[in-house]
């Protein structure tokens, strides 16, 4: 897909992945549509890119659609990247934090991509990039509930792309590894692992792009992340035993 003139809709642009793939969208050409949460954030990533911004939380994605494609009339990719984080023992995860979860990392991008998708297969033309997690593909300990929505919008991932094919409409999901942004501080927990050292924004946002110029179904960043999926898949009963020795741990508090 030729990006230049092509309206993009990045949701949790603001800061972090998302303001990285704003910036490298702007260079290649695109009318972006900036989402996020805070006003100020928001809008001088909008002003960075000349994009325009779109302030709204997520749980109500409509509101959010509705006020992007005021600005545009259409949108020719979704970029669904906005997420949040909850680090802790399951048992102890508030409710509403777990309703919350489910509702921005899964709920919200199946619900406008179902909202986008009849006009991109009318105008047979669109791209869906979703971005998931390594988390979604490996289980993470003390964060059951966000492993398990990236383990869900992977699985949408491919079903989608299987019904979309020939339609003119391409999906990709970008699997990132850990990466440098405020996520893991908004989590409650730092990142305090020595390795693996976390990635910048950049790297996955090129990532990102590259899969929707190029129309990649899949891109890992870093590419070396596959291996723990094709061992899990390969020989399960070693990457248990590899991930109890080695994975994020977490004391009850």
């Amino acid at each position: 897909m030729r990006l230049d003139r092509k309206v993009v809709l990045v949701t949790g642009g603001s800061a972090g992945i998302g303001a990285a793939v704003v910036e490298r969208l702007a260079a290649a050409g695109a009318r972006i549509v900036v989402h996020g949460r805070d006003a100020v954030r928001t809008t001088a990533v909008a002003e960075r890119s000349g994009g325009v911004p779109v302030i709204g939380d997520l749980v109500a994605p409509e509101a959010v659609l509705t006020a992007a494609l005021r600005a545009y009339g259409q949108i020719d990719v979704l970029v669904a990247n906005a997420g949040q984080g909850w680090s802790g023992p399951f048992a102890q995860m508030p409710v509403d934090q777990l309703e919350r979860l489910v509702a921005v990392d899964l709920l919200a991008p199946l619900r406008l991509v179902r909202c986008l998708l009849p006009a991109m297969i009318e105008r047979r033309s669109g791209h869906i990039a979703l971005v998931g997690s390594v988390a979604g593909r490996t289980a993470v300990a003390g964060e059951a509930v966000y492993a398990a929505t990236k383990a869900a919008l992977d699985i949408f991932a491919e079903s989608l792309r299987l019904e979309v094919r020939g339609s003119g409409v391409t999906v990709s999901l970008t699997l990132p590894g850990v990466v440098d942004t405020g996520f893991f501080a908004a989590r409650g927990r730092p990142y305090d692992r020595k390795y693996p050292r976390p990635l910048p924004a950049e790297v996955v946002a090129r990532a990102v792009v590259d899969a929707i110029s190029n129309d990649r179904a899949e891109v890992w960043a870093p590419g070396w992340l596959r291996v723990a999926p094709t061992v899990r898949a390969l020989a399960p009963g070693l990457y248990r035993r590899l991930a109890a020795r080695f994975g994020e741990q977490v004391v009850p508090r």
